[in-house]
């Protein structure tokens, strides 16, 4: 139960601060008009949260930790979408934005989601690899060989 009250808390400060409060309240926004555009937005923004919601539950059940840097997973996780991508949980995050800047035809959060996908990208080089190979050693060197840091 605290290891889901730990994910829960974190989610809503950060990925939700992230991908929802920003977003949301600091561009200004006109009125949604529903259209295709609608439509595909709110499609991404549910994919995103889907995307999130299942690399949380594998961070907890698989890896017996939560996305916050001070209670890491104890144990590599490498299944669900961690199969396909060493980096879901942002794959997840940065469809949420790019949904509301689809939504409210926004320059300004495509812009927000740019410079959030480099920070992730920094984040990712600069600190989670090189933790995670000292952590995890040759399995997570094996993982990496196996799985691509995005899709690619």
């Amino acid at each position: 139960m605290m290891l889901f009250i730990k994910n829960l808390a974190f989610s809503v400060i950060v990925p939700g601060t992230v991908a929802v409060a920003i977003p949301v309240t600091a561009f200004r926004h006109g009125v949604v008009d529903w259209n295709w555009h609608t439509l595909l937005a709110l499609t991404l923004m549910f994919m995103g949260v889907c995307i999130y919601v299942w690399c949380l539950w594998d961070f907890g059940s698989s890896g017996r930790g939560t996305p916050a840097p001070i209670d890491p997973p104890k144990f590599l996780v490498e299944r669900g979408l961690y199969r396909f991508t060493r980096n879901p949980m942002y794959v997840g995050v940065l469809c949420v934005i790019g949904g509301w800047a689809l939504l409210f035809q926004s320059v300004g959060i495509a812009l927000y989601l740019l410079a959030v996908a480099a920070a992730f990208q920094t984040a990712v080089m600069g600190y989670e690899e090189p933790h995670l190979r000292d952590v995890f050693g040759a399995d997570y060197e094996a993982y990496c060989s196996r799985v691509p840091r995005w899709f690619l």
